[in-house]
């Protein structure tokens, strides 16, 4: 069993982790017991009672955080030349078409959101190899790929994130940073649970939003009572 630190002894000592908190408590104690040095992202860990591996039981979203996430987001714009001046303007940080395309068959990935129109599609679904597995590959359901670019830059840079629930049936999110104030959080935090309780499957069964844990980078996860959290 790995050692526990001074901060985190320090840190359980302030809740009681077989306690089940309400959404507010639970960000008010994150906030108390988070001692990295940097400003740390707020996650939450949604299971849901849903079976991933059927399709009629996925769940997968995007939703736009009204607070932002307080991460600086890296977009780049795989474009053809009409459309390079929209996604500047909107705030790409990186615009082009082939030499990102060559850029990234080399493996470089040094962005957190790819967004592309519909008709380079096929340059870009030669990627898939390599954006794929690390959540960049672009997609119509998440609103990245588009011929709306401008909107699609602004969404993002914004707080728009998406989601997607993995093999375990948890969707795991971030929503925000411990340097946000408490309603802040809640408020991140009350967006994301109401549209995943919005696009719940016909297909499941039996209690949809079995738990929910808050937790900062580094701190020990506070369970937080589902049903204060959907109201």
């Amino acid at each position: 069993m790995a050692k526990i630190t001074k901060n985190q002894k320090e840190a359980l000592a302030k809740f009681d982790r077989s306690t089940v908190y309400s959404l507010s408590d639970a960000a008010d104690i994150l906030k108390k017991i988070s001692y990295t040095k940097f400003d740390a992202s707020v996650d939450l860990d949604i299971r849901l009672g849903v079976d991933p591996r059927k399709a009629n039981q996925m769940v997968r979203g995007v939703v736009t955080l009204p607070h932002g996430t307080g991460k600086t987001v890296r977009v780049l714009v795989l474009c053809g030349p009409e459309k390079e001046d929209e996604a500047k303007e909107a705030g790409a940080d990186y615009v082009g078409l082939d030499e990102y395309v060559e850029k990234i068959k080399g493996g470089w990935t040094d962005v957190d959101v790819v967004i592309t129109t519909p008709n380079v599609m096929p340059k870009v679904g030669a990627l898939g190899r390599v954006l794929g597995p690390r959540g960049l590959m672009p997609n119509p359901k998440a609103g990245t790929v588009t011929m709306d670019i401008g909107k699609a830059v602004s969404d993002v840079k914004g707080g728009k994130i998406d989601f997607k629930v993995d093999k375990f049936g948890i969707v795991h999110a971030g929503i925000g940073k411990v340097s946000f104030e408490k309603e802040k959080i809640v408020e991140n935090a009350k967006e994301l649970i109401q549209t995943i309780l919005r696009l719940k499957p016909a297909a499941a069964k039996g209690t949809y939003m079995r738990s929910i844990y808050m937790s900062s980078t580094m701190s020990p996860g506070i369970q937080v009572d589902t049903k204060s959290a959907a109201l």
